[in-house]
């Protein structure tokens, strides 16, 4: 008879590390022997595990229940890092609520919330553009402690996020004045949003006084910023000495400097100079990536080529494009009438290992619904929402319209059907319907279509 060995706490989180399925992780952890009674003595670095594991997945509800666990435990103090994990996840899901709740619920686990939780609450309500609550939040920054660097840098990227120059800048003249140091962080944001509203003259002067003043050195973000704010205003010429500026620096040029530069020189019709750049961009070792190949792909569809478009496509830059690079083609042949070769790249992007997104499908059945080719729109759509994608509405009502007025009432009851399980059958799909099907002579299939509507 075989014996087997309990697993140790020390044990089970080795298991977990290596366990790469969070649902596994998560029933290893709540049952780690399951053949004996004695209760499991977990350690913190086994929670701290599970609900990172099953917070990168997004699996709250199985996160919350060993949160739950973890309040009950007595034999350790809870680190305050564990609740600023927590709330980041729920930032990164777009659940500010579930944030809040978090940060509140941090001292009845026997911990003090400090600045630190403080700010990670603030950043997921960046994160989730809750301004509102951000200023809210704010008014009681003194419970927690003084504001530092890192309080200021989210709210100057607040700032940022919303075009406020002049609210960024007092917030860091306020900053100063309260004795808290700048870092390169700060004048990242401060130049990238100066740059944005085209106030290039005054973030060089900014990187001036960071070095000069603040005795900073300038890092790849900042001189990123810069890059694209000259390109912005064509002047190509100071971005190509900024760009030596760091070379002579010791700044290794990484894929987003030579991306920026790329692009911009791709939009303002200097094909070639795009390509020479991209070709240094490769002879100095570093490696195209998925927005380089976006970027060439762009280019190729706005000259027509969609033969070299496809080239890209098929990963002959040395890199497989994302989502968007098929999204860009796909949208291109669409506007081209092309919608044919739109729908067989549609259909060839799974054996390309690329899953369409709810970009990939809006715009393919924006443009079938445009070319009234209703059938292939019909199936797109029934796709579409098996998948729980939701189309534009305008789009949803203007494929009915069709449907309607070319006479399509099959496909029509059928496509409310589907409509009414995934509930998407609003008021104005109702108006549509009412509205076209009440001018048909033949009232037949107008009443068939008004049973669909009201089992809907």
């Amino acid at each position: 008879m075989v014996s087997w060995k309990p697993i140790s706490p020390f044990r089970l989180c080795s298991l977990l590390r290596s366990q790469k399925d969070p649902s596994l992780a998560f029933q290893l952890f709540t049952n780690p022997n399951p053949n004996h009674d004695r209760p499991f003595r977990y350690s913190l670095l086994s929670y701290d595990l599970i609900i990172t594991k099953l917070g990168r997945a997004k699996m709250f509800t199985q996160m919350e229940q060993i949160l739950q666990q973890l309040q009950r435990e007595t034999r350790f103090q809870i680190p305050e890092p564990l609740f600023c994990h927590v709330i980041s996840f729920y930032a990164r899901a777009r659940l500010p609520a579930r944030a809040l709740h978090a940060f509140l619920s941090i001292p009845s686990f026997r911990c003090s919330p400090s600045l630190k939780s403080f700010n990670s609450l603030l950043h997921a309500l960046l994160t989730c553009r809750q301004f509102n609550a951000m200023s809210q939040l704010m008014s009681r920054v003194h419970h927690f402690g003084t504001p530092d660097a890192c309080t200021y840098n989210i709210l100057i990227s607040a700032c940022s996020s919303q075009g406020h120059v002049e609210r960024a800048w007092k917030l860091f003249d306020e900053m100063r004045q309260r004795g808290v140091p700048p870092n390169v962080v700060t004048f990242g944001i401060l130049t990238n949003l100066l740059c944005k509203n085209s106030l290039v003259q005054e973030a060089f002067k900014l990187k001036e006084d960071m070095e000069r003043g603040f005795r900073l050195k300038t890092n790849v973000f900042v001189y990123t910023n810069l890059i694209k704010g000259v390109c912005e205003i064509g002047d190509f010429d100071w971005a190509f000495r900024v760009k030596d500026e760091m070379v002579r620096n010791n700044l290794r040029l990484d894929a987003v400097v030579y991306n920026t530069l790329i692009n911009a020189l791709f939009k303002a019709g200097k094909k070639e100079e795009g390509f020479r750049v991209l070709e240094e961009m490769k002879n100095n070792g570093c490696k195209p990536d998925a927005v380089t190949c976006n970027v060439l792909i762009v280019e190729h569809c706005r000259q027509n080529n969609f033969v070299e478009a496809y080239r890209v496509l098929d990963g002959k830059e040395g890199v497989k494009p994302d989502v968007v690079g098929y999204n860009v083609v796909i949208g291109w042949l669409c506007k081209q009438g092309k919608w044919s070769k739109a729908v067989d790249l549609f259909h060839d992007m799974p054996r390309r290992q690329c899953a369409p997104d709810v970009v990939t499908y809006r715009t393919l059945f924006d443009a079938l619904c445009q070319w009234m080719q209703f059938a292939e729109a019909g199936l797109i759509l029934e796709e579409m929402i098996f998948k729980g994608f939701v189309p534009h509405a305008l789009s949803l009502n203007e494929f009915v319209e069709g449907l309607c007025r070319e006479g399509k009432f099959e496909l029509l009851l059928t496509v409310l059907n589907e409509l009414g399980r995934g509930g998407l059958c609003n008021e104005e799909t109702w108006k549509s319907v009412v509205s076209m099907v009440c001018t048909r002579e033949n009232m037949s299939a107008p009443f068939e279509v008004f049973d669909t509507l009201v089992l809907a």
